[in-house]
């Protein structure tokens, strides 16, 4: 086969993937101090299976990503991502262009001034060589 073209994932490959979604989707559930049960009521998913897709047990419609992605505040391009360490805050700055237009100017430079602040607290925790704990899941917002 051409090494241009990539292969289909392969079995191993869909599992991996499984686990590494319901581990995001899990870690964001729990930052957001939600049950599996909360979860399902808010989604219409049956609970057990948010279990099964949190385990990587089951394979998460787009429909259910939609809604999850929804209910969590996060664009479903995070949970996607096949970044090991993908960083929700970047997902969801990627979405601040479309999100920004109802905010007021006053608002805009408010969240821009937060940016910089953010930026400045992991540069100085960086040289520091102390991360701290971040407000959000895998090191997210």
């Amino acid at each position: 086969m051409n090494g241009n073209v990539p292969s289909p994932a392969g079995p191993d490959d869909q599992a991996e993937q499984r686990v590494r979604l319901g581990l995001r989707l899990k870690s964001t559930r729990e930052y957001l101090g939600l049950s599996q049960q909360q979860v399902a009521e808010r989604t219409g998913i049956v609970r057990s299976a948010v279990s099964d897709i949190e385990r990587g047990m089951r394979r998460v419609e787009v429909m259910e990503l939609q809604k999850l992605a929804r209910l969590y505040r996060l664009p479903a391009s995070y949970f996607l991502d096949e970044e090991e360490g993908a960083d929700a805050g970047e997902h969801a700055l990627a979405g601040l262009p479309r999100t920004g237009r109802p905010l007021s100017e006053g608002d805009r430079i408010e969240v821009a001034k937060f940016i910089q602040y953010l930026h400045a607290r992991r540069q100085a925790e960086e040289e520091d060589g102390v991360l701290r704990p971040s407000l959000g899941p895998e090191g997210g917002a």
